[in-house]
């Protein structure tokens, strides 16, 4: 997942994102917990993106803060 392609997508479109990430990160969780992973990588990886994803949320509400800052 690059940044660049989540940038191009809505607010919302990220908070599912990030929800889906979550969900993710709690099955695989759940599957190292019972001995059945088979991609322990994937930790890895999931938490990244979410911290992407995050990180992005994070500007689009900045720039929306500075835009209503602005327009006073």
């Amino acid at each position: 997942m690059k940044a660049s392609d989540l940038r191009s997508k809505s607010r919302a479109e990220l908070i599912e994102e990030l929800l889906s990430l979550r969900k993710e990160q709690f099955n695989l969780r759940m599957q190292q917990a019972t001995g059945q992973t088979s991609r322990p990588h994937e930790h890895k990886l999931v938490r990244k993106n979410i911290s992407r994803v995050k990180t992005i949320i994070r500007d689009i509400e900045r720039s929306e803060l500075n835009q209503v800052n602005e327009s006073k």
